[in-house]
């Protein structure tokens, strides 16, 4: 059995699919990342504010690398971050081939799990 969308196999960069133990489904957004990695070094010509993205993304690695992290402390770092860098939204604009194809992948899995992952 092929658990794989057939329309996830054509466009994997933005796709639903099983997860490998069909319990969940994946979504796959990679232009979010390569945006958020874009608008992240967009300022960073501009001396103060690069010093300052530095500064955040500082802070932000300690409390990951930290045993504990206080609730809510690593959303707050984030959001400096995101702050600091000027970034907008995480979001993707979808026109309507790429919502069918996506409302088709979304369906077949959702059945996929469906038949193993009743609890969930």
């Amino acid at each position: 059995m092929n658990a794989t969308p057939r329309s996830a196999a054509a466009n994997p960069a933005l796709s639903v699919q099983p997860g490998p133990t069909l319990l969940d489904g994946v979504l796959r957004a990679d232009k979010i990342r390569h945006d958020t990695l874009v608008q992240l070094v967009q300022h960073w010509g501009v001396e103060q504010a690069r010093l300052e993205i530095i500064d955040q993304l500082d802070a932000l690695a300690e409390a990951v690398c930290s045993p504990r992290e206080p609730d809510g402390e690593l959303d707050a770092l984030i959001q400096n971050v995101e702050d600091a860098a000027a970034m907008d939204d995480a979001e993707i604009t979808l026109g309507l081939h790429t919502m069918r194809r996506l409302s088709v992948e979304l369906y077949d899995t959702t059945r996929a799990v469906d038949r193993f992952g009743k609890q969930a």
